[in-house]
């Protein structure tokens, strides 16, 4: 699949809007991709599955183990592991107070590869995060996917963690020919 085909993907699912937004980590932005509405179009979610597959399985159709950031990262890991055949963990942001209070959900060994899906690198610190969960279960994580790089620091603050991050789409990509 092409760039361009994902960026009229997202397009076309509405995930691209115009004005003025308050992003999570605090600053403002006079554009906003809404994740929930790329994450919801059956069409697009297939289209990100794909491009995730084809930057994952190895010639050999084998791969790591992925991890989705919860909530936001959940569909894609989801689907990513349908398409893939691979398995997948769910890094929650703060441990639960009930059941197994487990930070990290799913099944993981020491040691093992994982590579961390997110939908949207502003700050990157959500995937610093993690990372770090992951790292300190005994995963192996220098990784991280993500469907849209706002291009505002994300891949400087996980270079410093040891991790490179991989966008699909670039902001600069996906805001061109407007």
């Amino acid at each position: 699949m092409t760039d361009r085909a994902l960026i009229d993907a997202l397009r076309d699912a509405d995930a691209v809007r115009y004005g003025e937004f308050e992003l999570s980590h605090g600053g403002t932005s006079e554009y906003y991709v809404d994740k929930y509405e790329f994450e919801t179009d059956p069409a697009c979610l297939s289209q990100i599955a794909a491009a995730f597959a084809d930057r994952l399985v190895g010639p050999d159709g084998e791969g790591p183990t992925l991890a989705g950031v919860a909530l936001g990262a959940v569909p894609l890991v989801a689907v990513t592991s349908v398409e893939t055949g691979l398995p997948y963990v769910i890094a929650r942001k703060q441990q639960k107070e009930y059941g197994t209070a487990n930070l990290i959900e799913g099944a993981l060994a020491e040691g093992e590869e994982v590579v961390v899906l997110e939908d949207i690198a502003t700050t990157g610190q959500s995937a610093a995060d993690a990372v770090e969960a992951l790292r300190d279960a005994g995963a192996v994580v220098d990784r991280v996917l993500v469907v849209v790089d706002r291009q505002e620091g994300a891949s400087e603050l996980l270079a410093g963690h040891d991790v490179e991050l991989e966008a699909l789409v670039t902001a600069e990509e996906l805001l061109a020919e407007q």
